[in-house]
């Protein structure tokens, strides 16, 4: 390899960083722009909430499909690495699995935007609850066995129904508005701690 090789490719490696935070950055505000308004939100909002022209958003994502896929998998990302994030540095597990619930919460909202596109007959789309239930099962589980193992809810909770639970609760809001998802969230998980 030459020296002008091996400068090129020290050069090149900040710029895939500073390419990858861009990149999350446009991921953030497409997430923020399709909660408010839906995923046919017009692109020029979302770069308007990037602070980004419509060009870097189609150099990054050519097609709406690429957008909507990549934010879906940004949002997964965040919420996997949360779990074991949040028992670092919480107090105790269950403080640890009631936030990542709540977090998790504000996922299955955003995914309600989603969700006419993620039932789609596209079937690039047709991976993605898949690599929903890949990611993110095995971090509710290692939550409830740490809250279980410290004594705080009983084990043996089913990762999976509980986070199917969470979802029935978030979709049962439908257009009423005076529906309060998370408070019943709260409950839920409230009701998962050991009686003493």
């Amino acid at each position: 390899m030459s020296g002008s090789d091996q400068g090129a490719g020290r050069t090149a490696r900040p710029k895939r960083a500073d390419a990858r935070r861009n990149q999350e950055a446009l991921l953030d505000a497409a997430a923020t722009v399709f909660v408010a308004s839906g995923v046919e939100a017009p692109i020029r909002d979302i770069a308007a909430e990037a602070g980004v022209g419509t060009a870097t958003i189609y150099r990054h994502f050519p097609t709406r499909a690429d957008l909507i896929v990549a934010v879906y998998r940004h949002q997964v990302e965040a919420l996997a690495e949360a779990g074991p994030a949040l028992l670092t540095a919480g107090p105790k597990p269950y403080a640890a699995l009631a936030r990542w619930i709540d977090l998790f919460v504000d996922f299955v909202v955003t995914k309600q935007g989603l969700a006419s596109v993620l039932q789609s007959d596209d079937p690039c789309f047709d991976p993605l609850h898949s690599y929903f239930l890949e990611r993110l099962v095995p971090v509710c589980a290692e939550l409830l066995d740490a809250s279980a193992a410290s004594g705080e809810i009983d084990p043996g909770m089913d990762p999976y129904a509980l986070m199917r639970g969470v979802g029935g609760l978030c979709a049962g809001a439908g257009n009423n508005p005076r529906y309060d998802a998370r408070r019943l969230v709260e409950i839920l998980i409230a009701g998962l701690r050991r009686r003493p």
